[in-house]
């Protein structure tokens, strides 16, 4: 019988990842997890940048598709046309949002173009170069991430996973997590559903109605700005800031926009890890 959590088509090798974990040695499966997370009774993690290394792809795609729009423009005000910074940039403006909102976000904060074509143009250009970069080099999950996925998974917390992203089903699969999560919200799903995107928070509030908890009881892990406050906006019992860039100042970011606590990595949420 399918778990009353599942989406059609995703998890279905569940029973095969459970029945391992399980394989592991533990009297109290909690005693597993840091005591941040043994009150909530579910947890949904965003994809890019928390479960997977993907975030480093689509930073990239962005900035050979941003530069590539940006080098056109007239001289007139060098500022305008500064490069695409991966790091400063992504983290403000497109991640965690869906391309066109990102295109769009990015393009606004210089001033610049924002009708729909040239929205559309440099959205196009930076999904074709994204899946390209994934065809030709693949994904990783974090260890640190896997780890406390199967914690999550021996104490029986059903687990969601939500993006923005149209490839998060691909993702999660070429990374082999995908059978450890319950229930996928994705850019298609939002977009079939008419989802607003973060740091609205119907994409988690989705996920969360998917695995059957409400948002008072469910935890929500993010490493996006939008998505923290999304987070924050949803209701939801807890807020996880994964900052992977591990600046003082990106880890403040984190906490402004609506973290409860932030950490470096994942595997500081198993028992003897330190979230800050």
């Amino acid at each position: 019988m399918r778990s009353p959590w599942s989406t059609e088509g995703f998890g279905r090798d569940r029973g095969e990842v459970t029945a391992r974990v399980a394989s592991a040695e533990a009297d109290d499966p909690l005693d597993k997890l840091a005591a941040v997370l043994r009150d909530v009774r579910a947890v949904v993690f965003d994809t890019d940048g928390v479960l997977t290394d993907s975030a480093r792809v689509h930073a990239a795609a962005w900035k050979t598709a941003f530069d590539a729009y940006l080098s056109e423009l007239t001289p007139d005000d060098p500022m305008r046309r500064r490069p695409f910074d991966v790091h400063d940039d992504y983290l403000r403006y497109v991640d965690g949002r869906s391309r066109l909102d990102g295109a769009e976000a990015f393009l606004a904060s210089r001033g610049l173009d924002r009708s729909a074509g040239t929205v559309r143009g440099i959205a196009e250009e930076k999904e074709r170069l994204f899946v390209r970069r994934l065809s030709e080099h693949g994904i990783d999950a974090y260890p640190g991430t896997v780890r406390l996925l199967h914690a999550l998974r021996l104490a029986g917390t059903p687990l969601a996973a939500a993006s923005a992203s149209r490839h998060a089903r691909e993702i999660l699969t070429r990374a082999g997590v995908a059978g450890l999560f319950d229930a996928l919200v994705d850019g298609g799903e939002a977009a079939r559903l008419g989802l607003p995107g973060k740091p609205q928070p119907h994409l988690f509030l989705e996920a969360a109605r998917r695995l059957g908890v409400p948002a008072r009881r469910t935890a929500v892990v993010e490493d996006a700005l939008a998505g923290v406050e999304a987070g924050r906006r949803g209701g939801f019992a807890l807020v996880v800031g994964v900052d992977r860039a591990g600046t003082g100042d990106s880890r403040a970011r984190l906490l402004r926009h609506g973290a409860d606590l932030v950490v470096g990595d994942l595997g500081e949420l198993l028992l003897g890890g330190k979230p800050k």
